[in-house]
C-alpha cells in the first residue's frame, strides 16, 4: 500500500512541476511582451512631442532660408510618412528617415547667421534636444525589454512555450539619435 502512495505521489510531482514551470514560463513572458508594449508606448509618446516640434522649426527656417525648400519638403514628407506609420517596423523606419531629415534641417543655420541667432530657433533647437533625449532614454528602456523578452524566448523551456503560443520576438528600435547628438558638430551646440 505505500508503495502504490509513493508511487502515486512520484508521479503527481512528475506531472505537478513541468505544468508548474510551464506556467511559470509563459506568464513570465506575457510580462515581459507587455513590458515591451509599454516601453515602445513611452518612446511613441515621446516620439509625437518631437513630430509636433517640427513644424514650428519649419516654418522658423523658412522665414530665414526659403530657397532651402527640398530641405524643409523633406522634412514635412518624413513627418507625415512617421505619422502614418502602424507597425514597429514601419515606425522605426520613418522615424530614422525623419531624424535624417530634422538633422539636415538644423545644418541650415550654419548658413545662415541671422537664423542662426533667432531666439527662436535657438529655443526650438533647445526643445528638440530635449526631446530626442526622452526618446533615446525610452529607446533604450525598450531595447533592454526587447532583450530580455528575446533572451527569455531563445532559453529553454521558454523556446518551447513562445513556439507553442506563438510567441514571437521583438525589434530593437534605433534611430541614430545618439550618433546625431554626439558626432555632428551642430548638434552638441544645440
Amino acid at each position: 500500500m505505500t508503495s502504490i502512495l509513493i508511487c502515486v505521489a512520484a508521479l503527481a510531482i512528475l506531472i505537478a512541476v513541468p505544468a508548474y514551470i510551464a506556467f511559470a514560463t509563459h506568464n513570465r513572458l506575457v510580462a515581459l511582451d507587455q513590458r515591451c508594449e509599454t516601453a515602445f508606448g513611452d518612446i511613441d509618446a515621446h516620439l509625437k512631442h518631437r513630430q509636433n516640434l517640427i513644424p514650428p522649426l519649419v516654418e522658423t527656417v523658412r522665414g530665414f532660408a526659403k530657397h532651402e525648400s527640398d530641405i524643409l519638403l523633406g522634412v514635412i514628407q518624413a513627418r507625415a510618412e512617421a505619422l502614418q506609420a502602424t507597425s514597429p517596423e514601419m515606425r522605426l523606419s520613418a522615424e530614422q528617415n525623419l531624424t535624417q531629415n530634422i538633422t539636415a534641417l538644423i545644418g541650415i543655420a550654419e548658413h545662415f547667421p541671422e537664423l542662426k541667432a533667432s531666439t527662436h530657433f535657438a529655443e526650438l533647437r533647445r526643445e528638440l534636444v530635449d526631446a530626442e533625449n526622452r526618446v533615446t532614454a525610452s529607446r533604450r528602456f525598450y531595447n533592454l525589454a526587447v532583450e530580455e523578452y528575446g533572451t527569455t524566448l531563445r532559453q529553454f523551456p521558454g523556446s518551447q512555450i513562445g513556439r507553442l503560443f506563438k510567441m514571437n520576438s521583438r525589434t530593437r528600435f534605433d534611430l541614430g539619435i545618439e550618433r546625431v547628438l554626439i558626432d555632428e558638430p551642430l548638434a552638441v551646440k544645440f
